[in-house]
């Protein structure tokens, strides 16, 4: 159960309106890396969770994620206000109406369709999906995946910070920016809380492929690090002469039966092409190279 606070969890402070800010404020409203694709997440991973405490930690976490929609959303509808008057009340000249609609961004359609409100798009007016949410219910997996997010969210927040001069809402940014990283730590402890926690999944890799580096990426700019050398790593050099890596014939193939093996063939023998054969096509018809060519032979 749910029950809204009708205080936000940090205070909106917006200097004036802004049609084209609120435009990309609505990145994280509805954005990918936004705030309902996060409480999304890991509402649904909650649901799922079998361990106590990452259940418990995910729903505090979703919960308040949608807080943070809430803090994003005021700001979206704060710097819509003046606007939004205006435009419903007609306040100004058709012309003047329409350069404040028109000011850039995506800020005219915000206007027109959503009425200054907080739309659940993304600041190209691109809407919501549920395709953001890439959960796929393994811990290790989800929280390797909810760590990453949070990561790209406080990018993001950085990003909008530096593309405004308002003290209350770089004020604002700042925090949600920096619940990225708080969240970001919990997922990173909780992750290492399941012991062992890689590789992900319960069966192993086989160890000669596990540790293997296959440098197909050759020539200017081959670099070595902690990523493809020392420690375990075995470094595959010549690729093309080593293949197959499974000592096999490298070629696919299947068992048929009878029947299924005369089909194929069949199908073979009419689908062949005739590489001795050179027919004039319609594009060459169509170029007028081939009456050119006949006029010349």
């Amino acid at each position: 159960m749910f029950m809204h606070n009708k205080r936000l969890q940090y205070t909106v402070r917006v200097s004036e309106p802004n049609p084209v800010l609120a435009s990309f404020m609505l990145e994280q409203f509805g954005g990918p890396q936004g705030e309902l694709a996060a409480a999304m997440r890991y509402f649904t991973q909650a649901l799922g969770e079998t361990d106590p405490g990452r259940k418990d930690m995910l729903f505090d976490i979703a919960t308040e994620e949608l807080s943070h929609l809430e803090i994003i959303g005021s700001i979206v509808a704060m710097l819509n206000k003046g606007i939004k008057g205006d435009l419903a009340e007609a306040n100004l000249a058709e012309a003047d109406l329409y350069s404040a609609l028109n000011q850039g961004g995506d800020s005219h359609t915000q206007s027109l369709l959503y009425g200054g409100g907080p739309s659940l798009t993304n600041s190209s007016g691109v809407p919501w999906t549920a395709a953001y949410i890439d959960s796929i219910g393994d811990p290790t997996c989800d929280l390797r995946s909810n760590i990453a997010a949070e990561s790209r969210a406080k990018i993001v927040y950085e990003r909008l910070i530096n593309i405004t001069d308002d003290p209350g809402i770089k004020d604002a940014l700042t925090f949600l920016m920096t619940r990225e990283i708080a969240h970001q730590k919990s997922f990173e402890k909780a992750l290492y809380a399941i012991e062992p926690n890689f590789p992900p999944g319960k069966l192993p890799g086989k160890p000669e492929f596990a540790d293997l580096y296959v440098n197909t990426s050759q020539g200017e700019g081959d670099a070595e690090g902690p990523w493809n050398a020392g420690g375990r790593w075995q470094r595959l050099d010549d690729v093309a002469g080593s293949l197959p890596l499974d000592g096999g014939a490298g070629l696919p193939s299947v068992t048929l039966t009878e029947a299924q093996q005369q089909a194929a063939e069949a199908l073979m023998a009419r689908t062949m092409s005739n590489p001795e054969s050179d027919p004039i096509t319609g594009a060459e018809l169509g170029s007028g190279q081939v009456i050119e060519d006949l006029a010349d032979a």
